[in-house]
């Protein structure tokens, strides 16, 4: 392959593409010396040329000089992780110095509507300068400094487009990372919003339960209600089950935990919504409800909230 990323019709050139799709192969020794030394040498140049690329055009906007910076720390980190010997290794330390660049390029270019696709080739093209610069200082003999032997400027390439290669990795790692915390913050909404807190009268709150009850959707029922009642100083609560399709062991034992947790905050509790078939269930089942009130229906455990706090029925 030429400067130009054209494929060279020598027969000592090397597919680029063949060996970034192979963690397996590994430049070691001279080659993996000679490409770390090379980095740190051109660092200012490489900066420079991967400023005008469009991966950190697209996000340092505002300023070249950051853009500039942000390709500085890139460069020395690959040419520590290459004197490491660890180019193949996305968990090298050298990269954890660069994660957040990494991380801000991703948000940026995600927030513009950027594929992922769009995104892999883009730094994909930072890889030509780099393997440019590898070629010019082995120079036509394909011996680096007097040293080594020819053929040498191949394996120097070869590491170079692994580590390349890595950096990708290590990139679609980080749109993974964002990708999962985007989908735990948004499950995360959905529970808030599927178990609301409803305040039916002065001091009496309500959480009506509708679909299944698990443990992440108890744990945020319980701190929504809790933090309710301390809000709206309630003294009653009610966990009204009526759009619960089941109840068994486990969805007692989360009803048992948030009745017990009101009841620490000085509150009373009570869960309506007791059907005839949840009733037989729970007494098969043998499931001691403890000393939590129980109802058949949300109006009857308001009028046993209104009866508890001592106001009128017909307020």
């Amino acid at each position: 392959m030429n400067d130009n990323g054209a494929m060279s019709t020598e027969p000592a050139s090397v597919p680029l593409d063949a060996f970034v799709s192979s963690p397996g192969v590994s430049g070691a020794g001279e080659a993996v010396t000679a490409v770390a030394e090379i980095l740190r040498a051109r660092r200012e140049q490489l900066a420079q040329r991967w400023a005008d690329a469009a991966l950190f055009q697209t996000v340092f906007v505002d300023s070249r000089d950051q853009a500039v910076a942000a390709a500085h720390r890139l460069v020395a980190a690959l040419a520590d992780v290459a004197a490491a010997g660890r180019c193949t290794d996305p968990a090298a330390p050298g990269f954890d110095r660069v994660r957040p660049d990494l991380a801000r390029i991703v948000a940026v270019r995600a927030a513009a509507g950027t594929s992922a696709e769009q995104v892999h080739m883009e730094v994909a093209e930072l890889r030509r300068p780099v393997i440019a610069l590898v070629r010019d200082r082995f120079g036509p003999t394909g011996v680096h400094a007097g040293q080594g032997t020819p053929g040498g400027a191949d394996e120097a390439v070869v590491t170079a487009a692994e580590l390349m290669g890595t950096l990708r990795l290590v990139l679609a790692q980080t749109m993974t990372n964002r990708d999962a915390g985007i989908i735990a913050r948004q499950r995360q909404e959905m529970l808030e919003i599927a178990t609301p807190v409803l305040r039916l009268w002065d001091g009496v709150l309500a959480v009506p339960v509708i679909g299944t009850l698990d443990s992440a959707r108890s744990q945020v029922m319980m701190e929504t209600l809790l933090e309710g009642i301390v809000e709206q100083r309630a003294s009653v609560a009610i966990l009204d089950i009526t759009g619960v399709p089941m109840v068994d062991t486990v969805v007692a034992q989360h009803l048992m935990r948030t009745a017990m947790a009101v009841r620490l905050m000085g509150a009373a509790c009570v869960i309506s919504g007791i059907r005839p078939q949840i009733a037989q269930t729970i007494a098969a089942l043998g499931i001691d409800l403890g000393e939590v009130r129980t109802q058949a229906s949300l109006a009857d455990a308001l009028e046993w909230a209104l009866a508890h706090l001592g106001a009128s029925g017909n307020r």
